[in-house]
């Protein structure tokens, strides 16, 4: 069996350098100010963003069914399943070592602009930092957060894990969170309209080989 169809097979998807992939000024156009926002967002200067980083549809044959999310989190990297071979890529920032979710989740609910909460582990792990939010900071540029939120369910239950936006742009493409996936803003938003509750996650840890 060839390794495209032991990926397809297993689910585990294959990425191919796509003729589809995003043009430079379609890329541009994804990152322009947004003054419709709660709390507006300037434009990002897309020579900042690395080219492998920018939201782009590439070509991306998978067994999950459109409408899924896979966040591959060795190569940095998520994807929202479009169907038909293809899928809308985003660069992303992943957690560290330990801190991260593994397998299939669900999205439970979303927010805009979130109040960020941290969790007793995270209070544990830094109370003089997070101790004084133990009761939540409200939404706004300076949120954790940033400006939307996916949060992600098991069997009815909060895993404490979400999808979200960061107010730290520089983050994305590391493993340095505390377990969350985080994204650029305008891509965040762009994710959010594409998913409703219920929308499956998969969160793959291992390296493609």
């Amino acid at each position: 069996m060839t390794l495209m169809r032991r990926a397809l097979t297993i689910g585990l998807p294959l990425l191919f350098l796509a003729s589809c992939a995003s043009t430079g000024s379609e890329q541009q156009a994804h990152y322009g100010a947004k003054p419709e926002e709660k709390h507006p967002l300037k434009a990002v200067e897309i020579s900042k963003i690395k080219p492998e980083l920018r939201r782009t549809e590439v070509a991306y044959p998978t067994s999950y069914p459109a409408g899924t999310i896979v966040v591959d989190t060795p190569a940095r990297r998520l994807y929202y399943v479009l169907g038909d071979g293809k899928a809308m890529r985003y660069g992303v920032g992943v957690g560290r070592q330990g801190l991260a979710l593994r397998g299939a989740a669900y999205v439970g609910r979303k927010a805009e602009w979130p109040t960020w909460t941290p969790t007793p582990n995270m209070i544990r792990r830094d109370p003089q930092k997070n101790g004084k939010y133990a009761g939540g900071m409200a939404g706004g540029p300076t949120n954790p957060l940033g400006a939307r939120a996916m949060y992600l369910y098991r069997g009815g239950n909060d895993t404490m894990f979400r999808i979200h936006g960061t107010n730290q742009p520089w983050s994305i493409g590391q493993a340095m969170s505390s377990g969350c996936v985080r994204m650029m803003n305008h891509d965040v938003i762009d994710l959010y309209e594409r998913v409703k509750p219920g929308t499956q996650v998969v969160v793959i840890q291992e390296a493609k080989v």
